[in-house]
């Protein structure tokens, strides 16, 4: 493999990365302030996707791909407010059974609403097209991924570390008795950064869309590796989410030229080295 070529095969792994980092962050914010395993994420990602598709439909791409966060952040605030709230305090088991109904409950809507069939976003024209990188063509559209997963992380980035609710956000991830007691709504807080959680994986679906299939089941592969990145990276890190999910990309797309026997196996690989020999990840713990 010439130079150009393994520069054109890391530019693949930091899309992956990069989308992977999207949809990861979004589960380390959730669980950073409710401490809440979602697993209905992975179908959150999926819907945001089926709802990006259909506002593209009728409103075009760069309205579907905003219509779609926005829907999704909707969505976010109130199921922070009608499931994760009252599941404050009980049993993590619980929790989890009832994430994973959501999962269930929200594939069933996709098949009711859109059907089995496969669909699939095309593209802009501006971003149908490629340029040259060293001589080799690369998608312009997988350039805009990597452009807006790291305007994703520079902004909460920013967010986090300069704004008034990023400080309360850090605070309560920390310690949310304390942060409560210093007179901060760390119930709106949390309803605040759930509904930025599942926004990005509206965000993440709808970007996700025009590189792969649409269907009902699409999110469990993405939830699965979004998990590996949170554990790789740190339960609760934002830091350690974008490192992990930087790697895995890396790793995914190499694997499947070097080793594509192993492809698949090499992340998981990897979160038992992390559980084993590092339990709170690249980064720790906290946001």
């Amino acid at each position: 493999m010439t130079a150009n070529v393994f520069l054109i095969q890391i530019l693949n792994g930091l899309v992956y990365g990069g989308l992977l980092f999207i949809v990861s962050v979004g589960l380390v914010l959730i669980f950073g302030l409710r401490r809440v395993v979602n697993f209905a994420h992975g179908s959150l990602f999926m819907i945001g996707a089926y709802v990006g598709f259909s506002i593209s439909l009728v409103a075009g791409f760069w309205v579907g791909i905003v219509g779609a966060a926005v829907a999704l952040a909707i969505a976010g605030a109130l199921l922070d407010v009608s499931v994760f709230r009252p599941l404050r305090g009980q049993d993590p088991i619980a929790t989890v059974l009832v994430t994973f109904g959501l999962l269930l409950i929200l594939e069933d809507l996709a098949n009711t609403v859109w059907g089995k069939e496969t669909h699939s976003l095309p593209l802009p024209e501006m971003l149908s097209g490629s340029v040259e990188i060293l001589g080799q063509p690369f998608p312009t559209y997988r350039l805009l991924v990597i452009a807006v997963a790291a305007a994703v992380g520079i902004a909460l980035a920013l967010w986090l570390r300069f704004s008034r609710i990023g400080l309360f956000v850090r605070a309560s991830s920390v310690d949310p008795v304390t942060t409560a007691v210093q007179g901060v709504n760390t119930d709106r807080v949390s309803a605040v950064v759930v509904a930025i959680g599942t926004g990005l994986a509206g965000l993440s679906g709808t970007i996700a869309a025009p590189l792969l299939a649409l269907s009902p089941s699409m999110g469990g592969s993405i939830l699965i590796e979004s998990f590996i990145v949170v554990v790789v990276g740190g339960l609760g890190s934002f830091s350690g989410a974008l490192i992990a999910a930087l790697a895995i990309g890396q790793i995914h797309n190499l694997g499947i030229i070097y080793v594509p026997w192993a492809a698949t196996m090499v992340p998981f690989l990897l979160m038992v080295a992390v559980l084993v020999w590092r339990p709170t990840g690249f980064a720790g713990s906290h946001v």
